[in-house]
């Protein structure tokens, strides 16, 4: 767990595929996006942005990738991937389902931890403004 944001939880990717790999996980649960009523919407969306300006930060990330799918979990949640200028050119431009995630190191508080501090310290200050 990274931070505890207004519309549920900011957590690490169990593999990193790109340092700093998060998903949003809202709390409660709900099935899809449009299952939240407007202003729950909006916080979830407002949310999955600030934790993208967290990992841009905490990352010097130059841009972040954002997915919601649900297809095979039916619950809501959205994937964050920081993306670098300095990545592989075979990677530079693909999704990042196309990449073998077996190959991605696990998430490790000896490896991450450190970086999921930085990204919750931005966030906590953030959420408190």
């Amino acid at each position: 767990m990274v931070a505890k944001m207004p519309s549920g939880w900011v957590v690490m990717g169990e593999r990193q595929v790109f340092a700093g790999y998060c998903l949003l996980l809202p709390d409660p649960v709900v099935p899809h996006l449009n299952a939240l009523a407007d202003a729950g919407r909006a916080q979830f969306l407002s949310d999955m942005a600030m934790a993208g300006d967290a990992l841009m930060q905490a990352t010097a990330a130059v841009r972040i990738n954002y997915a919601i799918y649900g297809n095979v979990d039916p619950a809501l949640h959205a994937h964050l991937f920081p993306r670098h200028a300095n990545e592989p050119p075979a990677t530079r431009t693909a999704q990042p389902w196309a990449l073998d995630w077996s190959l991605a190191p696990e998430y490790s508080d000896a490896s991450y931890g450190e970086l999921k501090r930085r990204i919750g310290a931005y966030l906590r200050a953030a959420v408190r403004r």
